[in-house]
């Protein structure tokens, strides 16, 4: 059974990292000290099989109008068995995050997932804006151009 929790005590930092910097396209690269900065300004939860992390979640939010949800992740062993799931509803759960107005996220594969926590597609897409930069971290690994 998946123990989850957000005692960010827990988390397997060095799991997290090498996850996200070799194993996904959303954040190939990143820099351990930016995944820092960006653990400790968030709201983490760990899942964790046996006393080992298997999967991970968290929240950029400011705990009380909107949530942005970011970095989900199910070790490649351990997926198809609803974790992934199952720690986002945890998250979503979180009483820090309750009368939110918005959640946010950006998927390129896994619609399905989050339709299932209650997710849609943007309702006005033309409405949202962003500033878009998929190069920030390979440029900061090379050095100052």
């Amino acid at each position: 059974m998946l123990r989850i929790s957000a005692d960010p005590t827990e988390l397997d930092v060095a799991l997290i990292h090498d996850f996200l910097a070799r194993g996904s396209y959303w954040a190939a690269g990143i820099p351990r000290a930016t995944l820092d900065r960006a653990l400790a300004n968030s709201l983490c939860y760990g899942g964790y099989l046996d006393g080992a992390q298997v999967a991970f979640a968290r929240a950029v939010t400011d705990q009380a109008t909107f949530a942005y949800l970011a970095d989900v992740f199910v070790v490649p062993d351990q997926r198809g068995k609803g974790y992934g799931r199952e720690i986002v509803r945890a998250l979503m759960a979180d009483s820090r995050l309750q009368g939110l107005r918005r959640w946010h996220l950006v998927t390129r594969d896994m619609q399905d997932l989050y339709a299932q926590v209650g997710f849609t597609e943007l309702s006005h897409p033309g409405q949202h804006m962003q500033k878009h930069d998929p190069d920030v971290y390979r440029r900061a690994a090379s050095g100052p151009e």
